[in-house]
């Protein structure tokens, strides 16, 4: 069977983060941008209102405990709290230029801030240590068996809304969970081996849990950007 699909089947997922302190660039997106392209037909906008951390400790169950511990051996717990920081402007250029580059050396961040190596490092040591900025590695998931992905739009009730995504972020299949608007108030990005493999998540994993009254799967056909990457 051929399978033709239309303009309305094609659909896009996008997170985007915005300063609160500069809500206008949001605004322009959906406002002025969007509606300027002419290939968007129509588009929702929900708001993301907790994220749950997952990401930066999601090994896809391939590794051990003991291959956990040790890299998570210089790492602070999460429930510590984190040393005082103060913001100095030099820290927005380094940032910007981490982001830009995230391979970049001290010498090309400081040349980029206006400052020296020994500031940049200092500066930068004092963003991870102050959890102002976390450090992640981009890889494909394919290299780690995952070949499939996608969105779950999950209904929880909002008595359980908190117990679910705490059950759900500890699966070895979940990537990102976080609370969000919407009919479904629950969104959970899932790395999968198969199609099997997605199926016998939703069946076992999500199918049991109580508080959960619909859920709607977005199988994720290609990305183009995650962590901040651009893939060209």
């Amino acid at each position: 069977m051929r399978q033709v699909l239309d303009e309305t089947d094609r659909r896009i997922a996008a997170a985007l983060v915005a300063s609160p302190r500069a809500p206008e660039a949001r605004n322009n997106l959906l406002l002025r941008d969007l509606p300027a392209t002419d290939a968007v037909g129509s588009w929702i906008a929900h708001t993301l209102l907790r994220v749950f951390p997952t990401a930066f400790r999601w090994t896809a169950g391939l590794l051990s405990p003991r291959e956990l511990a040790e890299l998570a051996s210089d790492s602070a717990s999460p429930t510590t709290p984190a040393p005082s920081y103060t913001h100095l402007d030099v820290d927005t250029a380094l940032i910007a230029g981490l982001a830009e580059d995230g391979r970049a050396t001290y010498t090309d961040l400081a040349r980029r801030a206006g400052t020296t190596a020994l500031t940049a490092r200092r500066r930068l040591e004092a963003l991870v240590e102050g959890r102002v900025l976390r450090l992640a590695t981009e890889l494909d998931l394919a290299l780690l068996g995952a070949q499939t992905e996608a969105l779950l739009w999950i209904a929880v009730q909002p008595g359980a809304l908190q117990e679910t995504a705490q059950t759900l972020i500890t699966h070895p299949h979940v990537r990102f969970c976080a609370a969000t608007t919407g009919p479904a108030n629950l969104i959970v990005a899932v790395a999968a081996a198969d199609l099997d493999a997605l199926y016998t998540f939703l069946t076992d994993t999500v199918g049991p849990l109580d508080g959960v009254t619909a859920i709607d799967t977005t199988p994720l056909l290609a990305t183009v950007k995650r962590t901040g990457l651009i893939r060209h």
